[in-house]
């Protein structure tokens, strides 16, 4: 059984720039994604995938392999990940390489340690699922959410639910964004998760932050203080 970690990692990141590689308590951000893949000592192989040189060496220096570089057209805004992914799987099986599972782990992870990718691989295989991902309970019932209209006016999405209690309605959770098991079968002839076929691997609320703005990455390194520093 032959298990590859692919670690997506475009260098045109808007919101924050140069993201991947920004300082993250002392390291680039992306170290941590790596060092936590190859600490769990379940992958075979660490490919980072990525157009940026920046990145690229960044990646060799932690100890991830880069043996191409991805494409223009897969380093968009508009390429999906499980784009990235398939087009890595492809493109090793044509160079003889082929993994039986491939886990996406993306590089914004920080808080993803090396024991619970180790705890979601072995709960991916024991449940036989094509996909296994990170999720995380919704703080608040999805049921009772409204949205503002172009006024500023409060609608409620389903207004039955306005008078019901939240221990009464069904619990409802979110990708937490942060790493994807599957079959490289599974990778190649799906483009969507969120089916039965998939299974979860539940996250802490204090373990989930999806670095995406300044206010974001700032969050980020306070949990990542609170959950692992004080261990030190």
């Amino acid at each position: 059984m032959k298990n590859l970690c692919i670690i997506p990692a475009r260098g045109g990141s808007k919101r924050i720039p140069r993201k991947n590689i920004i300082d993250f308590l002392g390291k680039p951000l992306i170290s941590y994604s790596i060092e936590s893949a190859l600490n769990s000592q379940i992958f075979d192989e660490v490919i980072v995938s990525s157009d940026d040189e920046e990145i690229i060496e960044t990646a060799l220096k932690f100890g991830a392999k880069v043996p191409f570089k991805r494409s223009t057209h897969l380093s968009d805004d508009y390429a999906s990940s499980t784009a990235v992914i398939q087009d890595v799987i492809q493109i090793l099986q044509k160079q003889g390489q082929n993994y039986d599972h491939v886990c996406c782990l993306y590089a914004t992870a920080p808080l993803i340690s090396a024991d619970i990718l180790k705890q979601a691989f072995e709960n991916f295989i024991k449940n036989k699922s094509q996909f296994l991902f990170s999720a995380c309970e919704f703080d608040y019932p999805i049921q009772r959410a409204f949205y503002l209209d172009e006024k500023k006016q409060v609608y409620m999405f389903d207004e039955k639910y306005y008078q019901s209690r939240s221990q009464d309605l069904t619990k409802a959770y979110h990708d937490a964004g942060a790493f994807y098991f599957g079959t490289s079968k599974a990778w190649l002839e799906n483009d969507f998760m969120f089916r039965p076929h998939s299974s979860v691997f539940l996250l802490p609320r204090n373990l989930v932050c999806d670095i995406d703005t300044p206010q974001d990455l700032k969050f980020a390194k306070i949990l990542y203080r609170v959950n692992y520093e004080s261990f030190i």
